[in-house]
């Protein structure tokens, strides 16, 4: 179990150098996002209850499309120098390796709600009704949601001829209970009419049975041709 431990602690300090290093995938989403915020603004000028009502969509689907950047470069990195292939025949267990890569891309992604969070706040004049608590357990179990099963089907779609396109296309449809979790408990939140209990322990036991499931499956995605 230490060893475990260790290798997840390892590779995922490996990745925080790297992308420290690059800051690739950090610059790529936000530019994304903040095209996103720009552009939404520009279009339209919502008042002030309907800003409640619409913002949890923007800010989840902005940062779905975003993740979708960090994601795509997840394993991307190992595909150099047979990394990925050295991997392939040691003897360390794949689910050290896919949860270091998940964490990382929890690390990456969070951090990028973090920044933009404000930016929405600001543009759209938001102000929390419900209790402002429970946006912290949405958060994280909805970007974990993203995050675990992206990094899953970005190694499935590793080795395919158009991997930028076929990731969100496998993404994408089974992360809709999440985001629809988090875009409906966010939006309770923030107009304070029901509260958010329901949508939590969703994106708890989703993110219980995909985590689950990437775990029990990844050794096989890692070693097939």
């Amino acid at each position: 179990m230490n060893s475990f431990w260790s290798l997840v602690a390892a590779t995922l300090v490996k990745d925080i150098r790297l992308e420290w290093r690059s800051k690739d995938a950090l610059n790529s989403m936000l530019f994304f996002s903040l095209l996103v915020v720009v552009i939404f603004s520009f279009s339209f000028d919502p008042l002030a209850e309907e800003s409640r009502h619409i913002a949890g969509g923007l800010i989840w689907v902005a940062f779905l499309f975003a993740s979708v950047v960090a994601l795509n470069q997840t394993w991307a990195r190992e595909l150099r120098n047979q990394v990925l292939d050295a991997y392939r025949v040691s003897p360390a267990p794949a689910n050290a390796l896919f949860l270091a890569k998940a964490l990382g891309n929890f690390l990456f992604v969070s951090v990028l709600e973090a920044l933009m969070t404000p930016l929405f706040v600001i543009f759209y004049n938001l102000r929390v009704l419900g209790p402002a608590w429970q946006l912290i357990p949405i958060a994280v179990l909805g970007t974990w949601a993203l995050v675990v099963n992206g990094t899953f089907f970005a190694a499935m779609s590793l080795r395919t001829r158009s991997r930028e396109i076929m990731l969100p296309l496998l993404l994408f449809p089974i992360s809709i209970p999440a985001v629809l979790g988090m875009v409906a408990g966010t939006t309770s939140i923030l107009t304070g009419e029901e509260s958010a209990h329901f949508w939590i322990v969703l994106l708890l036991t989703y993110d219980v049975v995909f985590t689950t499931a990437c775990l029990a499956l990844f050794g096989m995605i890692l070693h097939a041709e």
